[in-house]
């Protein structure tokens, strides 16, 4: 891992090196970009337009997830390691129970139907699904059965959420009323429930305002989430968002900082965050996709000294997360004078 690289981003006022990011001023210095001070929160963050790298990809697929066609075809080794699966994600089972549940306005997390040709109520149910935007799985009968825990499904089985989810939005109000710069975490695709409900349970103990998790090819907030979580899910906001590549161009049109944990970037404790930000950590086998990076501010890592080349998700958030939320409560500097 190389401990003294950092990933320079080109904007429209020349290389954005870690020197000039680290002599931004002091916690009530930063009148160029607006955004929260001692005394509460200012008029928003305003941040200077910057043009994105060359490198950015606006065809991606990962644009497209919020067009509306969200009916998709589940290969069998997908659906083995969906963590939808798990019988205690919390199955909605049969017709009426599922039109109930849409009906009801709920958060639902998937939609899963039999593979084959739809009749009957099914062609009605799945419409309702994705005009709420809820994504729509085809599986086969066994894994149907499966999930429904031998109660009759008749080809339809819906995830309902374990947590309201809130909106972005939601999130930054929340670090306004504290009067706190946003500390908001970002997990990309990650599908272990114990991973996602271990970085909950750090970024509530850090203090982080909300996590930010995709709609689809992730674990929502299922009851294994919540156990590993030790209950920290009840007390963390978090929002689910159709497209992480567009949600994370919002947040830094609002002034907020953007860094993804990975390998070859600047070691975590060389870098200051102390400035609204978000933190964004990977799945556990292909860590931060390369769209996700490409649109970051910083690439932070996490020096390895022994012989594995890698932590696990949820212990590399805690780690950086807490210096994060150090350097934001310290004015940035490391002796915390």
């Amino acid at each position: 891992m190389k401990n003294n690289t950092y990933d320079k981003k080109k904007s429209g006022s020349g290389n954005r090196g870690y020197g000039e990011h680290s002599s931004r001023g002091s916690f009530g210095g930063r009148d160029n970009r607006g955004g929260f001070h001692k005394n509460g929160p200012s008029n928003g963050f305003r941040r200077k337009p910057a043009e994105r790298p060359a490198e950015i990809r606006p065809a991606d697929e990962d644009l497209f997830e919020d067009s509306g066609l969200l009916t998709e075809t589940v290969t069998p080794a997908a659906v083995e390691k969906d963590p939808a699966f798990d019988e205690t994600n919390g199955a909605v089972v049969g017709r009426n129970a599922v039109r109930e549940l849409l009906k009801s306005g709920r958060d639902i997390d998937k939609i899963f139907v039999r593979k084959g040709e739809r009749e009957g109520s099914i062609t009605m149910l799945v419409a309702m699904a994705i005009d709420r935007k809820i994504p729509v799985m085809e599986v086969e009968k066994p894994k149907l059965d499966a999930m429904a825990c031998g109660l009759p499904h008749q080809g339809i089985v819906a995830m309902a959420a374990q947590k309201e989810y809130c909106t972005v939005d939601d999130i930054i109000k929340i670090a306004e009323d504290r009067g706190e710069m946003p500390l908001i975490i970002i997990a990309d695709n990650i599908n272990d429930p114990n991973n996602l409900g271990a970085m909950i349970r750090c970024a509530e103990g850090a203090g982080a305002h909300g996590i930010i998790i995709p709609k689809r090819h992730a674990a929502g907030v299922s009851p294994a989430v919540t156990k590993a979580s030790a209950g920290a899910v009840e007390h963390m906001a978090i929002a689910k968002v159709p497209n992480l590549a567009q949600c994370i161009e919002d947040l830094k049109k609002r002034g907020i900082w953007t860094y993804a944990a990975e390998a070859g970037g600047t070691p975590y404790y060389e870098l200051d965050y102390h400035n609204p930000c978000a933190l964004i950590f990977g799945s556990e086998g292909d860590g931060v996709s390369q769209l996700l990076k490409n649109r970051s501010d910083f690439i932070v890592s996490i020096p390895m000294y022994g012989k594995v080349n890698s932590l696990n998700v949820s212990t590399a958030a805690a780690v950086i997360i807490n210096e994060a939320k150090r350097s934001q409560m310290l004015g940035g500097s490391r002796s915390g004078k």
